[in-house]
């Protein structure tokens, strides 16, 4: 049954509008500028596209938990515009107010060939409108807005977690529990076959991942599986960016597949992805002080990972800058903490300003499981 579109192009509306009853359009599965991609356990990825203002009106969808914005070419095409969404909350029909997404989302590929925002969770919704204000270049190719439903995830008989393991002679820090990637359910039919291993893991890049705070823990998982379907089959990368996740309560996530324990080559930090291993805090860290509980786990993976290496989580080291996007230029020796955040390596926010004021606490704990 075919519906009423509205036809106000949300670019250029009113205040007023935004106070109006919302319509309902068809639904994203049926419309002929949407396209769905499914995964393991009733997961799926709707992908509507924008008009040429920018702009998708309220509309109704396919239930999602998490979405973002993507467009062909330059990552930071929209480093200068603004993204902002509005979501329609499944249970009561209420629609949310605006909310801005960062639209310079640097969690990448050095060699990115698409650009994304950072992802929102919204919990479970079934509409959207979506509202694009281009930078100076003007707006993007390809935009368009993509709904994650996590599904209930993949099942599986492999080992769901990686239990602590006292310090030994692979690492000068005992091996926290780790959540395997089975534990929270990864389909791994959608990822790249195979794996890209780095060199030495001399720092780790303490992130958030800009989604929600107030979340249960136990809708983690699920917020993990959201993340990785939208860096595979929505951002096009081989996996999900980050090699480690750690929720407010503390538990800690395999991220990037290829073992924990090995220097598997992440998506995290643009320009110094080499040598590295990205660590994401779910949730975000600008004005919210991070749970003593997540910030001991990221201490906890950190001094563990870089304990593989020999690497003394209070001590500085060398990366070499793989991309100008960076704050360097591409081949430049760049001295970081062992232990340092995203914005140390690019211009962002990221991980939060409250959360990058705890990283000396992250680094001194940190050091004091490794025996420092």
């Amino acid at each position: 049954m075919s519906l009423s579109i509205p036809t106000a192009v949300l670019a250029g509306c009113t205040t007023a509008l935004l106070f109006q009853p919302v319509a309902t359009a068809v639904d994203g599965s049926s419309s002929p500028s949407a396209s769905v991609r499914t995964s393991a356990g009733g997961g799926s990825v709707t992908s509507l596209a924008l008009g040429s203002g920018g702009a998708v009106a309220p509309r109704a969808t396919r239930p999602f938990q998490l979405l973002g914005v993507v467009w062909d070419g330059a990552p930071d095409a929209l480093a200068q515009g603004s993204v902002r969404v509005r979501t329609r909350d499944h249970a009561t029909g209420r629609w949310s107010d605006w909310q801005q997404l960062e639209a310079d989302a640097t969690d990448a590929p050095d060699d990115a060939s698409r650009g994304a925002t950072a992802p929102l969770w919204t919990g479970r919704s079934d509409g959207v409108a979506v509202d694009v204000r281009p930078g100076p270049a003007g707006l993007p190719r390809g935009l368009r807005v993509e709904l994650v439903d996590p599904g209930r995830g993949a099942t599986t008989r492999e080992s769901t977690t990686l239990p602590e393991r006292p310090a030994g002679s692979t690492s000068t820090a005992p091996r926290p529990g780790i959540v395997t990637r089975a534990g929270w359910g990864a389909d791994e039919s959608i990822r790249e076959s195979g794996f890209v291993y780095t060199g030495t893991v001399k720092v780790t890049f303490i992130h958030h991942t800009a989604t929600s705070t107030d979340y249960a823990c136990s809708d983690a998982p699920g917020i993990i599986r959201s993340i990785y379907a939208y860096h595979v089959q929505s951002n096009g990368w081989r996996d999900i960016g980050y090699n480690f996740l750690v929720d407010r309560c503390g538990t800690i996530y395999e991220g990037r597949a290829g073992g924990v324990d090995q220097p598997v080559l992440g998506a995290h930090t643009l320009g110094f992805n080499t040598n590295s291993s990205g660590i994401a805090a779910i949730g975000t860290y600008g004005s919210t002080t991070p749970p003593q509980a997540l910030q001991d786990g990221l201490a906890k993976i950190s001094a563990w990972k870089l304990g593989l290496t020999g690497q003394t989580a209070g001590d500085a080291t060398h990366l070499t800058s793989g991309s100008s996007a960076s704050l360097y230029a591409s081949g430049t020796s760049v001295e970081f903490n062992t232990i340092s955040g995203h914005r140390d390596g690019f211009a962002t926010e990221c991980p939060g300003g409250a959360l990058y004021a705890k990283l000396p606490d992250i680094r001194d704990t940190a050091l004091s499981l490794q025996g420092g």
